[in-house]
């Protein structure tokens, strides 16, 4: 983090500190009714809208325990320990993920399947109200996780574009259309892509990988867009350079602060990205997550949300337990509630859950230019 010092600022500073944290007691305050609120929307709107959802290891409910040939997957324990039955899911979690926990909040027990599931039970038309394509490592662009034969977001959007014909089928060109219409797209990406241009020592313009990264969403957006949805809800970059897998990378085991700059050029640039598309596309509404504004203000305010750690992971080994990956022999903590980070880069269950409440009925500060449950309710 950087301080800032000298009279003025330093006043200022302070100021600001103590602003942020009225509004973190007020957010927090909020947070607590967010279930009453959302049972309520759930009652008046009836039956949840149709929930497709893309995008990385954040996501991702079991993909890739479906693709033989990757190398990252989480079907294995200490994973899912706080799950039903202590069963590893596929979930790079404790228990539920983010993309659970807003299926919750929107009515349904959790994340829809994902897709290589239901078409592996043949269960296609069970698809028709709610798919998750999510695949850990993916990124933006298709070079990102290509190595680790997992699913790109153009394998996501192919698999998407193959429901969109079983429903048209099977529904007819109008009734799909109507469905997709409603149905809500959320997207949770960008992460692997940044992470492999500090891997890859990549000598591009860091403006002008932010630039490529946008100009793939934008083809990505357009894509799922011609396919008939209309609603997205797109979760932007957190604060990965304080993930604890690259605090051990800093002698101090703090965050990297190049890696957050690059996560919040990624947010600015995104937000102006979805203002000129839903410009230009009729009827495009969405939410956008500022996921870092979300995160840093859970780092700076552990207290607040009852976190005792925010740089350590709960499973893993080595410095700050982030050395290697969660495993049946790793060391795992007993207070999972406690701690922000579950592995070296995925947050715990509970944080998990503090972050869809957030994205769910958050305020602009957190989520613009109108949060999830709005956008659910267009």
């Amino acid at each position: 983090m950087s301080w800032v010092v000298g009279g003025a600022k330093n006043v200022k500073k302070i100021v600001d500190h103590q602003m942020s944290s009225i509004l973190l007691f007020i957010f927090v305050g909020t947070v607590l009714t967010i279930f009453q609120i959302s049972s309520a929307i759930e009652t008046s709107n009836g039956a949840p809208p149709p929930i497709f959802i893309f995008g990385d290891s954040t996501a991702d409910v079991g993909t890739n325990s479906f693709l033989p040939m990757t190398k990252i997957h989480a079907d294995f324990p200490h994973n899912g320990i706080d799950f039903l039955n202590s069963r590893p899911t596929g979930r790079f979690s404790n228990g539920f993920n983010t993309a659970d926990f807003l299926c919750k909040l929107m009515g349904r027990q959790r994340s829809p399947q994902p897709y290589l599931f239901l078409l592996k039970a043949g269960l296609t038309k069970r698809m028709f109200s709610g798919v998750n394509f999510a695949s850990g490592a993916s990124g933006l662009l298709d070079v990102t996780g290509k190595d680790l034969n997992i699913l790109s977001m153009s394998d996501q959007i192919k698999q998407f574009e193959t429901v969109c014909s079983n429903l048209t089928l099977v529904k007819g060109p109008e009734a799909a259309k109507d469905i997709l219409a409603k149905s809500l797209i959320a997207i949770s990406i960008g992460s692997n892509d940044i992470f492999g241009y500090f891997e890859t020592q990549s000598t591009m313009e860091p403006l002008v990988f932010i630039d490529s990264l946008m100009t793939a969403y934008e083809y990505h957006i357009n894509a799922i867009y011609e396919l008939g949805a209309r609603k997205f809800g797109i979760i932007s970059v957190p604060p990965i350079g304080c993930c604890p897998s690259q605090r051990i990378h800093n002698t101090t085991g703090g965050c990297l602060e190049i890696e957050n700059t690059f996560a919040r050029a990624f947010y600015t640039s995104l937000d102006a990205l979805l203002k000129k598309l839903a410009s230009k596309l009729p009827g495009m509404k969405y939410a956008l997550g500022n996921s870092y504004e979300m995160t840093i203000n859970v780092i700076d305010h552990p207290q607040l949300f009852n976190f005792k750690s925010v740089d350590t992971a709960c499973c893993g080994e080595g410095f700050l337990n982030a050395e290697k990956i969660c495993t049946p022999q790793a060391k795992l903590c007993s207070d999972r509630d406690s701690y922000l980070f579950w592995d070296l880069y995925h947050p715990t269950q509970y944080a998990s859950e503090l972050a869809a409440m957030t994205l769910y009925n958050g305020g602009p500060q957190f989520v613009t230019p109108i949060n999830f449950s709005q956008l659910a309710a267009y």
